[in-house]
This record gives C-alpha cells, structure tokens and sequence, in this order.
C-alpha cells in the first residue's frame, strides 16, 4: 500500500494485479509504504478502514481517495495458479505443484478452499463500508495507460513503471464446465472488472 499525503491519494495493493511495480517505483516518492507484513501491505477496504483510516483522520486527512487495480478474474486466477508453482513451496500445503489449472479453479470455487486455491476475492477485497469509506477510482489490470495516466495527473511525471515479481508463463487450460462454474462461483469478480471502463472510474 502506498500512501501519497499532500496528494491525498492511497493505492491499495490487490494481490496479483501488478502493484509491486508501482510500489518500487513510486515508493520513494510516498509518505508512506507498507510493504510488511503481507496482511497490511495488502490490506483490503475493510482492513484499511478498520486500521489505516481512522489514524489518517486523526492527522486530519479525511478526505483521501483510494485506488486500487482489478484484475480479469479468469487471469487473476491464472497468475495466483503460477505464482504458487514455484520450487519454493514445494511440499507446502499452498503449493499448486502437481495440480491441474482445472482442478485449481474448482478448489477454488469451493466454500472451504484448500489452502493452494484459497486466495479470496477482488470484490470483497475492494467491498465498501457500511460507514460509506469506499475505492473511488478503479482502473482495469490491462489498463495500464489508464492507470499511469490518472497517477501522473495527481503525482506528476512518473518514473519508469518496470514489471517485478511477474508469474512464470505458462499456457492454462480449463473444461468448459469449470469456466462456467468459476463464472457462477465469482459472479461478483466478474461483474465487479466489466463494470470499469478503460480509463478507470475517475
């Protein structure tokens, strides 16, 4: 998470949705990173306005808007599936290692996923408060002009935004069925990304 405080902007960090980029390049010019541990560094909406947002008011900033990335559910996933190949977690229960990107999908569509296909939801990781704290501006994962262009409106130039921490490629492959589970199973992921048009919601 990266915290711009003259400019009143707050870019929460959606896993797998690239923002590891943004944070080595912008974090130098930030007030504030979280980069640890991984439940702060990407705190969802709830976690920030439970944690962050009532210490930022106290310093008199409550008016800060937040920006986060969403990524197209079906390749979120994706990269969650390669993320957790790597040798690293060989033989630890997140471990995808041995397992097909077919039966990853249905794990994760289950109510208790298993801990290798439990990675959440970007709609409930974005979901607004009851007390009305909500991610005003939201720009697709593929859109990354868009994102670049808004950041540069309220930052100025930016430095170059270099790729880091990129999944292994890999060609993925799911049934049919399993397509039309996961689009069942996260409806509101799904509608949440075709809901942002290029440019983000501004």
């Amino acid at each position: 998470m990266l915290v711009f405080w003259k400019e009143r902007l707050v870019l929460l960090s959606v896993p797998k949705t690239g923002t590891q980029a943004y944070q080595q390049a912008l974090g130098p010019r930030a007030s504030l990173v979280v980069s640890d541990p991984p439940e702060l560094k990407h705190a969802p909406l709830y976690r920030y306005n439970r944690f962050f947002r009532p210490m930022f008011e106290k310093m008199g900033a409550d008016d800060l808007d937040l920006v986060a990335v969403i990524r197209d559910p079906m390749d979120w996933l994706g990269s969650w599936y390669r993320y957790r190949q790597r040798a690293a977690l060989d033989g630890r229960p997140v471990s995808t290692k041995g397992l097909s990107f077919d039966a990853f999908l249905r794990a994760s569509c289950e109510a208790r996923p298993p801990a290798c296909a439990n990675v959440g939801y970007q709609s409930k990781f974005v979901e607004a408060r009851p007390n009305g704290v909500s991610v005003r501006h939201l720009f697709r994962y593929e859109d990354q002009e868009g994102l670049k262009a808004f950041l540069s409106s309220r930052l100025g130039d930016l430095p170059q935004i270099a790729p880091v921490n990129v999944s292994p490629a890999q060609t993925l492959t799911a049934s049919a069925d399993t397509q039309a589970l996961v689009r069942t199973a996260r409806h509101a992921d799904f509608a949440l990304w075709e809901s942002i048009p290029i440019g983000g919601t501004r």
